[in-house]
């Protein structure tokens, strides 16, 4: 992988991690400005709620700004409640315009994996948001997991978030890991992310890989067995990092799964309860081992779960 072209960037590799950050930024300064906050969840009764919960939070957005909205789309299970919604809308002919005014960005992806892959989050919306939402929304951008050079490449993806202005609204889930540990969007444990990092390319990890195809089989989608051995081919994962997080405007979590990944419950569980240190050099190590304490450090969250997730 070469190095990707200016976007005001330092390239940091950290054990097999490509993580694209903040030049002018210090790592340990801006986590030491960092204020933790509570995670309060909302228990939601059902999956359909949560849907229509997290497009009143679009909804609310879409009347608090005069411009287009930027959104990071969650794939997998976790919002599709929402994208059936959202697809609803758009055959309707979008009466209020809100499809329209939305610029979309995917925010992870597994590659090497063509585009046509069953088990890419591409082809997972594109089954959900229907064609229609395709031809109204004001732009759909996302990782090409095809491409030759993923780091310029995922380079390339940073570079738009930023022209766009950067994100309205993260819609988040939340991703079991070994031990009651977590990752979001697909910031693994001990990838060394920091809190300047606003994208990386890292090895995939068996525990996500196997997370990743069993969500999508459990959501529905349209897969083959062709599909699965190239899924499991994949050798990195291409993701937005802690600072694309914290950059956005406003995080709506959604952990809706729990039954079809059950580690979920003690994952969630360790993010809600876990007391982040002030100490940089231990806060540090927390957020390594457990990258969905990230959450954690942004002021304007909701978090939506059903009531499995902390039976």
């Amino acid at each position: 992988m070469s190095t990707p072209g200016p976007i005001n960037s330092l390239r940091r590799a950290v054990q097999g991690n490509v993580w694209l950050g903040r030049a002018a930024a210090n790592p340990e300064l801006e986590l030491a400005r960092l204020t933790v906050h509570e995670l309060r969840p909302d228990i939601i009764e059902t999956e359909e709620s949560v849907g229509r919960t997290m497009l009143a939070e679009l909804e609310a957005a879409a009347r608090a700004k005069e411009s287009p909205l930027v959104i990071a789309l969650l794939g997998g299970r976790g919002a599709q409640a929402l994208h059936h919604l959202l697809g609803e809308r758009a055959r309707r002919g979008d009466p209020d315009g809100l499809i329209g005014r939305l610029h979309v960005l995917t925010q992870d992806a597994l590659a090497p994996m063509r585009m046509e892959n069953g088990f890419s989050f591409v082809r997972d919306f594109e089954r959900l948001l229907g064609a229609e939402f395709f031809r109204r929304v004001k732009s759909f951008n996302t990782m090409r997991t095809d491409a030759p050079d993923l780091e310029a490449e995922l380079a390339r993806h940073v570079q738009k978030l930023e022209a766009l202005g950067g994100l309205d609204i993260f819609f988040l889930g939340l991703g079991p890991e070994p031990g009651g540990s977590s990752h979001l969007a697909y910031i693994k444990p001990n990838s060394g992310a920091t809190a300047i990092d606003l994208a990386g390319v890292i090895p995939i990890s068996a525990s996500i890989l196997q997370h990743h195809i069993t969500k999508f089989r459990a959501g529905g989608s349209m897969v083959s067995v062709d599909d699965e051995a190239e899924c499991r081919q994949a050798t990195h994962i291409l993701t937005l990092g802690p600072a694309a997080i914290l950059g956005a405007r406003r995080i709506v979590q959604s952990v809706v799964d729990a039954d079809t990944a059950p580690g979920k419950r003690e994952s969630y569980r360790r993010v809600m309860e876990t007391q982040i240190a002030n100490d940089v050099a231990t806060r540090a190590r927390q957020l390594d081992a457990n990258p969905g304490l990230w959450i954690r450090f942004h002021a304007n969250v909701r978090s939506l779960i059903l009531p499995n997730v902390l039976s």
